[in-house]
């Protein structure tokens, strides 16, 4: 990808870091892939770079996204994880819940219909 195509999609990831009675929930809009992926990955960890304890991935407004996004959820999932907590991915659309499921990522790290279903688990 040229950079006069990056300048033509500037709004193609939104990312939107909220807390939630103590767990962070990340609202994530637009395709994810190796061009932004550093985005979702700061969102995933605390301002400092430490691993968050709790996270949820809202990924409901995602439309696609490649194996350098997964790349990113399984790091925050180990680095949650390690921290004694979870990561959990909520409203995954057809077309990423089929890409989660292919890589097994549904397997490693729970997938729920809702943001309120991950955050009662």
């Amino acid at each position: 990808m040229t950079d006069n195509q990056r300048t033509d999609r500037p709004q193609r990831l939104s990312v939107r870091p909220e807390d939630v009675d103590g767990v962070r929930v990340v609202r994530v809009r637009g395709e994810i892939d190796h061009d932004v992926t550093d985005v979702l990955g700061r969102a995933l960890t605390s301002g400092d770079g430490s691993a968050l304890p709790r996270i949820v991935a809202d990924l409901s407004g995602v439309t696609f996204m490649d194996s350098s996004g997964i790349n990113v959820l399984v790091a925050a999932h180990q680095r949650a994880s390690d921290a004694g907590g979870w990561l959990r991915i909520a409203g995954a659309r057809a077309p990423v819940a089929r890409v989660l499921h292919l890589v097994g990522i549904d397997v490693l790290i729970p997938c729920r219909a809702t943001v309120e279903q991950a955050l009662r688990e």
